[in-house]
């Protein structure tokens, strides 16, 4: 039986902040490889014996999800929509019925995107581990051999095994997050595992079971997805009826209160890399315990993860402490603190501040643009335009603009008017104009763009036209 992996790709970007914002989560990350997560985890199903795979995300990222899966040249079965994050219970009901349309008892392999799973003939041999109970109407998740008293991971305890599965366990209960004495409690004892958020069944059989346990969401997503449509080759979902489903993860809506439930334990080199100590943890690191990235001086530091894209960063005497330099924001805290980061976010957020939502170099499906300065009144931005791209007919009621061409050649269209602007040569947008840039070339348009008015903010932009379908 073939499986059909169902990649997950929402997430708030919260955890490795300031590196991954709620605009750029973890999975668009390079934090393991050259590649993203997100493609690592597109790579895992690269060769025989998978489907296609079936991506969901927010509709927010749908266009940097479409150029991270072009760069890796794999095919993927379709990239379905949501514009409102609904956890995975929702998800998995969605890609569940998405499979159903050709194969009611289609299996699936739902997994997040941004996990790190370092031994693939280990994670393949669980899986075929458990394809028997999943054939047999058992819902299948794994769990990870413990390497350490983890405070930051659920865990599940089995019971006996499968007499259908050899290394599949019925489980017993699901355990949420510990504190640290209840982990150790559980390292030591027999049958714990961590909880790896990865799953194996059939979609008749998750159906079956969220209709029985979850019926407000099996119906909310069947009229979601009842109600799909195509747009510019993704297919979206119906956002009002999908705005009124629950929000509620898969384990809470169905595995902690299924009889169905399984676990195959396994040690597969995984981890979530879900904050900065971490992400230190599996890293490499020098002869002092540092994993050092960018123009980094480290003097008597030990044990700490320091990153830096801008800027020269110098230390004395640091020790388990994590540094990272985005060139907006600068994160100081204790290794040991990490899982304590989302209080800042949530503080940005309360204040009405942005650097938890948008990346210092901002992704557009056209190319990117990075804010250099701005103060009351002007804000300074570097923009790049892909080849062969252009951006949105748009007009602002607030702002003018000022475009100097740094390399590359510019199409510019203003109020009826269209000019090319090589490097060193300028143009003005005022206030009210419709105006396109573009990029005719087949090298990336680099330019600065000077923004001056009563207000700036990204919503100033009325698209007249738009190439990309944005609202």
């Amino acid at each position: 039986m073939r499986i059909h992996p169902v990649i997950l790709s929402g997430g708030s970007g919260t955890r490795l902040w300031p590196l991954s914002r709620a605009e750029y989560p973890k999975q668009f990350l390079s934090l393991t490889s050259e590649n993203s997560l997100l493609q690592e985890t597109l790579i895992r199903f690269s060769s025989g014996g998978f489907e296609l795979p079936l991506v969901l995300c927010n509709s927010a990222h749908r266009f940097i999800i479409t150029e991270q899966i072009q760069s890796t040249n794999i095919r993927v079965r379709d990239i379905i929509l949501e514009r409102y994050s609904r956890n995975t219970a929702p998800a998995a009901a969605i890609a569940a019925m998405a499979l159903s349309t050709e194969d009611p008892d289609a299996m699936m392999l739902l997994l997040p995107s941004d996990h790190l799973i370092a031994d693939q003939n280990a994670f393949e041999a669980a899986i075929n581990t458990a394809l028997p109970a999943a054939v047999s109407g058992y819902m299948v998740t794994f769990g990870i051999t413990p390497t350490r008293p983890e405070t930051g991971y659920g865990y599940i305890l089995n019971t006996e095994e499968l007499g259908i599965a050899a290394g599949c366990f019925a489980v017993q209960r699901f355990i949420e997050k510990p504190n640290l004495e209840n982990a150790q409690q559980m390292i030591n004892a027999e049958g714990y595992n961590w909880n790896s958020g990865i799953f194996l069944f059939k979609a008749s059989t998750y159906l079956k079971e969220l209709k029985r346990l979850q019926p407000s969401i099996y119906k909310a997503c069947k009229k979601s997805f009842a109600n799909t449509t195509r747009d510019l080759g993704f297919l979206r979902l119906d956002e009002d009826a999908f705005q009124k489903c629950p929000k509620i993860s898969i384990d809470y809506a169905v595995m902690e209160q299924t009889k169905k439930a399984a676990v195959v334990p396994v040690n597969m080199g995984w981890s979530d890399i879900g904050s900065w100590s971490e992400l230190w943890a599996i890293s490499d690191k020098d002869s002092d315990g540092n994993v050092l990235t960018g123009d980094v001086f480290a003097e008597d530091t030990t044990g700490s993860f320091i990153k830096t894209y801008t800027k020269m960063v110098a230390t004395i005497g640091l020790r388990d402490m994590v540094v990272v330099d985005t060139g907006d924001s600068v994160l100081i805290a204790p290794k040991d603190r990490a899982q304590d980061i989302g209080t800042i976010v949530q503080r940005l957020e309360r204040e009405g501040r942005t650097e938890h939502l948008f990346p210092g170099r901002v992704r557009r499906p056209w190319g990117w643009y990075q804010t250099l300065d701005s103060g009351a009144c002007f804000q300074v931005k570097r923009i790049c335009v892909n080849p062969k791209a252009r951006l949105s007919l748009q007009r602002h009621h607030h702002r003018a603009e000022h475009w100097v061409v740094v390399s590359g050649k510019a199409a510019v269209h203003c109020d009826g008017k269209d000019i090319t602007l090589c490097a060193n040569e300028s143009t003005y947008i005022p206030v009210g104009a419709s105006h396109r840039l573009g990029n005719a070339s087949d090298e990336p348009l680099y330019l600065i763009e000077v923004q001056s008015g009563n207000y700036l903010g990204e919503d100033d932009i009325e698209r007249l036209e738009d190439d990309f379908a944005r609202g």
